[in-house]
């Protein structure tokens, strides 16, 4: 059976007219869908039982089950973890802020790039989200602060897995997450991150997005970078900082890069300044971030007086930069963070096949 949340409007309205029923029907589930967060098809009362009645029968809503869930100390992080079709297990992150609602969401179920320092990436890849996977987190968490007289304002593609890995399935949930008869959110209120993976960044140029585009680098030498990002030895930083060009040519956008702060590794003067040499010149802004911690590696953050210096730094060279605040440590759910205990242990009991990035 089709899930709905992957069907485009027009695929939707076929469905519709294929059950006997008049076009103008789609219009109305679509909304159900994406303006009313509906979560079964019991809840969509404008349309006749009989309708319902079919459309449980020959289509399902169902992509996500809640396994568990966990709130920070900090009081305004919430940490979900779903379990999908298949037994898949990835994890959402709401963080509220005093005048926006963020949630960070998953792409896969693990992740290929094996970045050393990310929990998501030590754990391997299994598979893609659908759209459908990727479109319910966004619409869980729509629904749930809709009932509490809040509104879901910003997305940021940065929780399990690499977007641009999923590119297809990822830019069409973002298109139903921006058109105005869909989640209505503004483009520039979704941020897409990526490792640097070249082909994807020069097509996602190409197709002038408005959606904000973050870079992970963390390094400004191939040596070290290669060492943090296997994915470097496939696009240098050379080839990376040339497509970061191209996209800032095409879009005429700036750029976010994003750096995990590790102490004495790539907190030193002399990394921002190769990083100042690097970007000088670019229409970018560089997120400073110290490292938050994985049972993987061994690596620690930077203290503040690290990062301010290298922000000092950064700045003789023109390029802004800012130490962004950490979020939801304590329940695992910062940057880097997302693998719940829960995910390992599922794997584990269930002798699951994980891929590295170079198989």
């Amino acid at each position: 059976m089709p899930n709905l949340y992957d069907l485009s409007f027009d695929e939707l309205t076929a469905f519709i007219i294929a059950l006997g029923e008049p076009k103008f029907r789609a219009k109305q589930v679509w909304q159900w869908l994406y303006q009313h967060h509906t979560a079964d098809f019991e809840g969509m009362t404008s349309l006749s039982k009989s309708l319902r009645e079919k459309l449980a029968q020959s289509a399902t809503l169902d992509t996500l089950e809640q396994a568990s869930v966990q709130h920070s100390n900090d009081g305004q992080t919430k940490k979900v973890l779903f379990k999908l079709h298949d037994g898949q297990l990835v994890e959402t992150v709401l963080m509220g802020y005093e005048k926006r609602n963020t949630i960070c969401i998953s792409t896969q179920a693990g992740c290929a790039m094996g970045c050393v320092f990310c929990a998501t990436g030590q754990m391997g890849f299994y598979r893609h989200l659908s759209v459908a996977e990727i479109v319910a987190q966004v619409v869980w968490f729509a629904r749930e602060l809709t009932a509490r007289g809040e509104r879901l304002t910003n997305v940021v593609m940065m929780g399990m897995g690499e977007p641009l890995h999923n590119y297809d399935n990822t830019l069409t949930a973002v298109d139903r997450m921006t058109a105005a008869t869909g989640l209505n959110l503004g483009a520039r209120k979704i941020t897409i991150s990526t490792v640097g993976l070249v082909p994807a960044i020069r097509k996602y140029a190409d197709e002038q997005r408005q959606t904000p585009l973050a870079i992970s680098l963390h390094a400004a030498t191939d040596h070290e970078r290669t060492a943090l990002l296997p994915i470097n030895k496939k696009w240098d930083i050379g080839a990376l900082i040339q497509a970061c060009h191209y996209y800032i040519e095409k879009t005429n956008r700036r750029l976010t890069f994003e750096w995990a702060l590790i102490a004495g590794e790539n907190d030193t003067i002399e990394q921002a300044e190769a990083l100042g040499r690097l970007l000088k010149g670019m229409m970018c802004h560089v997120n400073l971030i110290p490292l938050n911690p994985t049972a993987g590696y061994g690596g620690a953050p930077a203290s503040r007086e690290r990062a301010d210096a290298f922000v000092a730094r950064l700045a003789d060279y023109g390029v802004s930069a800012t130490v962004r605040v950490r979020r939801g440590i304590d329940i695992q759910a910062g940057c880097g963070q997302l693998r719940d205990r829960m995910i390992g242990e599922a794997y584990a009991q269930k002798g699951v096949k994980l891929y590295s990035h170079d198989e």
